[in-house]
């Protein structure tokens, strides 16, 4: 994904992530405003659409934008970046809703920093095994 194309799917999920409890406030709409601008982003007609607030973004499509933004291997720095940006939209207003709060949430689960779902599950395997084979022994 080109430069300019990845600062565009980064402003549609500041978009969704606005419309995520429902309502744009004042305080995210100017933050997106001030982002437009600051991305060279304000001409674009797709993104001018979304930012006119016509048609709300709904939270399923938030997500997608978000899978397709980072897909199966996000770098860190992509991360970073998308993890910072949503937090400062999500804080902008002073007030988080319980929507914002889950997709912050779920952003955390996808950091590339973190194990990988397959060992953290191994981990867990192990952890039960280990539990179970100690209960065992104990009982002979």
């Amino acid at each position: 994904m080109n430069t300019q194309t990845q600062k565009k799917q980064l402003l549609k999920i500041l978009i969704g992530a606005a419309w995520i409890d429902g309502i744009i406030q004042v305080e995210e709409r100017d933050y997106l405003k001030r982002m437009a601008q600051t991305q060279g982003l304000s001409d674009d007609v797709d993104l001018k659409s979304l930012l006119s607030e016509l048609k709300p973004v709904q939270p399923t499509q938030c997500y997608q934008w978000l899978e397709e933004y980072l897909g199966d291997n996000p770098t860190t720095k992509d991360y970073q970046e998308l993890l910072e940006a949503l937090s400062a939209l999500v804080y902008s207003d002073g007030d988080i809703q319980m929507q914002e709060a889950q997709l912050l949430t779920k952003l955390q689960l996808l950091d590339p920093a973190q194990d990988s779902p397959k060992s953290a599950f191994d981990k867990v395997i192990k952890a039960i095994q280990k539990v179970y084979k100690k209960a065992i022994d104990q009982k002979l």
